[in-house]
């Protein structure tokens, strides 16, 4: 049985989504075909809470997914090969790095929701890796690296739009500077983890439209910003009909994800599926919850610890490999808090120094 995920339009008029075709096994596909798969452990440690601690990045990604100098193809080839579940937890590292801001720009502060519904963009965009592809999901490329806004890549479809230093006749997305804005090369825009961390940055620039431009409160701000990560427009629009296939999807979905306990396994399900049938209720955003959405300011992660470079609570092998990867290609993406807890010998330099240091630490605990 062929199951086909229907895509819409991505930015302005501009951006439409490609149409992969899904062909699950039988043995993988549940018996009224409405999710495939297979369940699995979850990859962290199930004595965390994740609440308060996230999922700890049980991986180990750091803030690339492949070496800055590979080849497109080898980029590519690398993201690839991820299975439905290490896109998962590609999704929640991003996540839980800006816990406190994304929590804030949302109002919601139920971790495993909002994981929940990036497991649904994700799923509407991509259909998280289900079909083979990994993260590797490219659309609207015909046009030639760049030119095109609808261009997007990754398992959020980040368009080239979410970048700095893309054709300066796109719409500017520099209103997040708590995030690191990535500059557009080939090398960062195939980059899963860096796609998702522009994804990510790309849904909070909506927010801010939401809720300074356009006065919105309450739920509306969350489903407005999907909107415009899906239109370019994030202005509430007159009827339910402009939201019906994307932002009041992406809810339902992600309701089947958090409900349906499939957070952490390797079950995906796509656009229209039975799977979230029961969730695409006139009122699927109550779930969401009533905390207003806030452009407060979100204080820098206090309590430095040292090693402890991408703040997950702990020093580990994870902290080495970023540690790593900045240092070899000055990526710059490291904030304040994780310089901090990164600089090892405390003489305000990232170095080698700091690099065996923190090896050594790794080693004697």
């Amino acid at each position: 049985m062929r199951m086909t995920k229907l895509c819409g339009i991505l930015t302005a008029a501009l951006l439409f989504s490609a149409l992969p075709v899904y062909s699950p096994s039988p043995a993988e596909v549940s018996a009224d075909y409405d999710y495939a798969g297979s369940e699995c452990e979850p990859a962290h440690d199930t004595s965390r809470d994740v609440q308060t601690e996230g999922v700890g990045n049980p991986f180990g990604y750091g803030e690339r997914n492949t070496p800055a100098d590979a080849s497109t193809e080898e980029i590519r080839a690398i993201n690839h090969a991820m299975t439905v579940q290490e896109v998962k937890y590609a999704l929640y590292k991003e996540i839980d790095e800006h816990w406190d801001l994304i929590s804030v720009r949302l109002g919601q502060p139920e971790r495993e929701k909002v994981y929940a519904l990036f497991l649904g963009l994700g799923t509407r965009e991509s259909t998280l890796g289900g079909n083979g592809d990994g993260a590797d999901i490219e659309t609207a490329q015909q046009d030639g690296f760049g030119v095109n806004s609808a261009h997007a890549y990754g398992t959020l479809q980040t368009a080239v739009t979410a970048f700095a230093d893309c054709n300066p006749l796109f719409m500017k997305e520099d209103n997040v500077p708590e995030m690191y804005q990535y500059t557009f090369n080939e090398s960062n825009f195939y980059d899963a983890i860096v796609s998702n961390h522009m994804g990510i940055r790309k849904i909070l620039h909506f927010v801010e439209l939401c809720i300074n431009t356009h006065n919105m409160t309450g739920y509306h701000v969350v489903r407005n910003s999907l909107k415009g990560f899906n239109t370019g427009w994030c202005n509430m629009a007159e009827d339910d009909g402009a939201y019906t296939t994307y932002a009041d999807e992406i809810c339902a979905m992600a309701q089947f994800y958090y409900n349906e306990g499939h957070l952490y396994d390797n079950i995906f399900t796509w656009t229209g599926s039975p799977a979230a049938a029961e969730y695409r209720t006139a009122d699927r955003w109550d779930w969401w919850g009533d905390t207003e959405p806030s452009m407060a300011e979100v204080p820098e992660q206090s309590g430095a610890v040292k090693g402890d470079v991408n703040l997950d609570g702990s020093v580990n092998i994870a902290d080495a490999v970023m540690m790593q990867h900045f240092l070899l290609r000055d990526l710059k993406v490291l904030n304040s808090q994780g310089r901090e807890n990164a600089d090892m010998d405390s003489d305000g330099r990232l170095d080698a120094f700091d690099m065996a240091l923190l090896r050594k630490a790794i080693i004697e605990q």
